[in-house]
């Protein structure tokens, strides 16, 4: 079970949002080096979290549709990130605080144990991505990524779903094909 659905639902309820945020197509959210404690909700569009080194940009993690989506290394520790948080097309945002959403997180044991359950669920994915990346074919990956997340292939552009998979936007249109 997703538990992203009732926490959205719990901070509509309770009209917690602070502001609605919209984005042009490619328009930074957040920078490298800034610090951003906000969490946002994904209304519509998509966004794409990455890094940069010397050579080239990697991306991490995507958003869209009824996604919730933060610099979360900033979020939780009130320093500054590496990551940039870029919108793919227009994307309008629904934003939450960081104080707001604490308070609300601490304002039931039911509420703390959703948002413990959001955090376990995420470092899970993530450690499955790791080993993804590390132990498998890029066709596995797509196999993988197309299995768990097909809503991908209608959101977000071949380049970026290539970075995110760690091959070439060529292997990628090769694997698609076959």
């Amino acid at each position: 079970m997703n538990p992203i659905p009732n926490l959205i639902e719990k901070i509509n309820a309770q009209k917690l949002w602070d502001k609605k945020l919209e984005l042009k197509r490619n328009e930074y959210l957040k920078v490298k080096g800034t610090i951003d404690t906000n969490l946002y909700l994904i209304l519509n569009g998509s966004l794409r979290i990455f890094v940069v080194d010397q050579y080239e940009e990697h991306t991490i993690r995507f958003g869209y549709r009824d996604n919730l989506i933060a610099a979360l290394d900033s979020f939780l520790s009130d320093q500054p990130s590496e990551l940039y948080i870029q919108a793919l097309k227009k994307t309008t945002l629904k934003v939450i605080s960081k104080s707001a959403y604490k308070a609300f997180i601490a304002s039931t044991d039911e509420n703390r144990k959703l948002w413990e359950t959001i955090l376990e669920s995420f470092a899970l994915q993530q450690m499955e991505r790791e080993r993804d990346i590390l132990t498998t074919s890029p066709l596995e990956r797509y196999n993988r990524v197309l299995k768990r997340s097909p809503q991908l292939f209608q959101e977000i552009p071949n380049k970026y779903i290539a970075s995110y998979l760690r091959m070439t936007p060529e292997t990628l249109s090769r694997i698609k094909k076959s």
